[in-house]
């Protein structure tokens, strides 16, 4: 089953924004949790040390619209190779 590149991108680039969306939420409620997760995911380095929580409009708009570019590039070029590759 061949991948339509634009269909997975777009697909793919929804699912980050909601999961985006969803976590700024959850790190605007509950901070010290979402300092936790995100201290366990680099291998316990502390992050309070290298940056301050910053929630602004600005950078919550930043990391959208960049995680949303960035996904939809990369489903992109996934649905490209996967296609290519179930060629060989």
């Amino acid at each position: 089953m061949k991948h339509n590149p634009s269909v997975t991108a777009n697909a793919a680039a929804v699912t980050v924004a909601i999961v985006y969306i969803v976590c700024s939420v959850g790190i605007a409620l509950f901070p010290d949790l979402g300092m936790s997760i995100a201290q366990s995911w680099f291998h316990g380095i502390q992050l309070t040390q290298i940056s301050e929580l910053n929630l602004s409009l600005g950078s919550f708009i930043l990391g959208l619209v960049t995680s949303i570019i960035s996904t939809w590039l990369i489903g992109y070029l996934f649905a490209k190779l996967y296609n290519y590759f179930l060629k060989s």
